[in-house]
Formats: C-alpha cells, structure tokens, sequence
C-alpha cells in the first residue's frame, strides 16, 4: 500500500472532513480532489463511474474505491496501526467504535440532511418545512444521548484518541447552524477546542482550503 497513490475525494462542509483528518493522522500523504457540489459535479457521469452513490467522501486506492465515512474511517486506522486511531486488536472496543460511527451515519447524519434533502423521503414540497422544523431538536436529542451514552472524554473513547473523534468534531460543528444551542453541551465544545488544536487537523483545514482557492 501507498498512500501516495490515493486519492480522496472531498468537498467543503461534508463529512468528508473526518476522513481527511484521520488521513493526516496518519501521516497518509493522499492527494486531493474536490467534488463541486453547487455544480453537481457529484452527479456527473466521470463522477458516477467512480462513486455511484453521488456523495462524499470517496478514497480511490490501489485496490479500488472505497466510499462511506464509516467504512474509511475503519479502513485508516487498520491500515495504519502505529498511528493508534482504533482499538484494532479488541474486538469488543472495535465493534464498539463501529457501533458508534454506525450511529453518527444512520442517525446523526440523516438527522441533518433532513434541513435540505427533503425530497429524499417525500414527493410532497409541503412536507419539507415540517422536516427541517424538526432538525434542530433531533440533533439536540442526539447529542444528548451521546454526551450521556457514549462520550468518556477527553476523547471519545477516553484517554485514546481515535477516528471516532473527527468523526464527532465534523458532525458537531453543524450544530450551531442546525439551531442547536451548543452551550448545553460543553463536553462537546471542549472537545471541538482540543481538535482544532492538533496538527492533523489544522493541515486538514489548510490543505482544503489551498484545495478551494486554487479552483476559484
């Protein structure tokens, strides 16, 4: 395996992020490709060929493409276990953290996309109003059950820090812009203080950034 010779393919504001930081984590030098979403370039036939499902992130490697933030955030820290990203070699604190990032996608994320992609769930645009209505309190519930359920802090899992931790970070810097008042979570602004302080994540931020300006 080569790093080298991947590619991940992101976009601004996506839960891409997370896979980027774990990425620079791991010291992968991966090359860059940004998804232009207000073109719909992730609906694009070249687009399409690589990542049927039209979305972010998608990591195209030696073996093939892999896609799902869940799926990639395992695949990092099992490909690079010096870097210490995952609990690899417990099985029980594995499927944890897999239970954990299952949750971010399945309930947390969908929560979310509720603010814009109404029409994924209904045909009827009068629909649409009462689901973005309900965004801000089901990210609220959702926060609640993970600051009570799963957080141990500092990190996530406790004294480790892991992939879930970006995961988290990417996920909970939505919430001020979904409604949510962030002031009832201080674990989580605490937690959002700690990453923004590590290297990986400032070389994630930078790097998208170049990403962005040179396209512009």
């Amino acid at each position: 395996m080569d790093p080298r010779n991947w590619t991940l393919h992101l976009a601004p504001g996506t839960c891409a992020q997370a896979v980027h930081i774990a990425l620079c984590e791991a010291g992968a030098p991966v090359r860059l490709a940004r998804v232009d979403f207000a073109s719909g370039q992730q609906r694009s036939p070249a687009y399409l060929a690589l990542n049927p499902l039209g979305r972010v992130p998608a990591l195209v490697t030696e073996r093939g493409c892999l896609v799902e933030t869940p799926a990639l955030l395992a695949f990092v820290a099992q490909a690079f276990p010096e870097a210490r990203l995952g609990p690899v070699d417990d099985a029980h604190a594995w499927a944890r953290q897999q239970a954990f990032h299952s949750y971010l996608a399945s309930t947390v994320h969908v929560a979310h996309a509720h603010k814009f992609r109404g029409a994924r769930w209904s045909d009827d645009p009068a629909s649409w109003e009462p689901m973005k209505a309900k965004v801000g309190s089901n990210m609220r519930e959702a926060f609640e059950l993970i600051g009570r359920d799963w957080w141990q802090g500092p990190w996530v899992f406790g004294e480790q820090y892991t992939v879930a931790d970006p995961y988290l970070y990417t996920l909970g810097e939505w919430l001020e812009g979904d409604g949510v008042d962030t002031a009832a979570f201080p674990w989580l602004l605490e937690h959002r203080e700690r990453m923004r302080a590590r290297p990986a994540v400032q070389q994630a931020r930078a790097q998208l950034k170049a990403l962005v300006e040179a396209a512009a």
